[in-house]
């Protein structure tokens, strides 16, 4: 049988003409480079101009392709956002739901408060800034907690006048000199400050511990119970601290009784402010009582004069 005049068995006139331009188009493809090669080292603002023009062809092109890529890309997460978002949607609208009586009631208080203390004719103190210091030290190995502010008597400060930072108070003068001031903290042993929780209202004191934290003690209450998360600022009760003042968070779940951690601390403030009592004393002629009566005006005796009585003359 004779060969067949085809040596290259397999091979169609389709793939020899395929195989003819993939040639023609790397000969054309060499040459072309070879040619913007040379232009660019003996003509760059041609090489250049080229370039700019090849960009501005391309760059639609390619910003097209791109963004098909990248909506490819997001359907996925845009199916998981859609369901995120209508999850996150749907728990919005209860909580609303759930505290719009609770803003109803509450705006019902304010007002209420408001007409009552119209009607009282209550005055509001609001304690002035005596000074901003720097806690230059603080106590950390011994069971007392005490803080040294660089302000004293020469800056107005006086020994009872509250502290507080940013985040909450810090504590009460106990002592001050010149140009400096011992602040009793709230962490500490000695410390015993009135609070209320935010919510209820519920009435509470903030004991120190002398190991950073505070105990959270309820009054008048029996089976309080205190749950983590429970905020507590100052009541106002005592007339030293300014009412609404964050003091302490509850960490764990008691009744009657909870440790809690203070939103200040004094180890992490660079300033605290000293300000003045939330109802300053009384003054001393109040507490003494009404001022003492004048004296009555003494009156020197008089003796008194004989006066002569007549004798009587007997009648005949």
């Amino acid at each position: 049988m004779a060969p067949p005049r085809d040596r290259r068995p397999g091979f169609s006139r389709r793939a020899q003409y395929t195989l003819f331009l993939s040639y023609i188009l790397a000969i054309a493809g060499a040459l072309v480079g070879a040619v913007l090669l040379v232009l660019s080292q003996f003509n760059p603002p041609a090489f250049a101009a080229l370039r700019s023009a090849a960009s501005e062809i391309t760059a639609p092109v390619s910003g097209g392709a791109s963004a098909v890529v990248r909506g490819i890309a997001a359907i996925p997460d845009t199916v998981a956002t859609y369901f995120r978002v209508h999850g996150e949607n749907e728990a919005l609208r209860a909580e609303v739901a759930r505290t719009h009586a609770a803003l109803v009631q509450a705006r019902i208080i304010i007002r209420d408060n408001r007409r009552l203390r119209g009607l009282l004719k209550l005055r509001e103190a609001t304690p002035e800034t005596v000074a901003t210091a720097r806690i230059v030290s603080s106590t950390a190995s011994s069971t007392r907690r005490f803080g040294i502010l660089n302000a004293g008597r020469w800056q107005g400060v006086r020994p009872g006048m509250p502290v507080r930072g940013p985040d909450g108070l810090i504590g009460r003068v106990i002592e001050t000199g010149p140009n400096t001031a011992r602040v009793l903290l709230a962490i500490d042993p000695e410390s015993v400050i009135p609070v209320r929780r935010i919510g209820d209202g519920l009435p509470a004191l903030a004991a120190g511990r002398g190991d950073g934290l505070v105990d959270i003690r309820s009054v008048g209450t029996t089976n309080a119970q205190l749950k983590p998360g429970d905020r507590f600022v100052t009541s106002g009760i005592g007339g030293l601290y300014t009412p609404g003042v964050l003091v302490a968070r509850v960490l764990k779940a008691g009744s009657d009784t909870a440790p809690a951690v203070p939103f200040a601390q004094a180890d992490i403030f660079d300033f605290a402010i000293v300000s003045a009592p939330f109802l300053p004393p009384p003054p001393r002629a109040a507490i003494s009582g009404a001022t003492p009566p004048a004296a009555a005006p003494s009156v020197t005796p008089v003796e008194p004069v004989p006066t002569s009585t007549p004798a009587e003359t007997p009648r005949p």
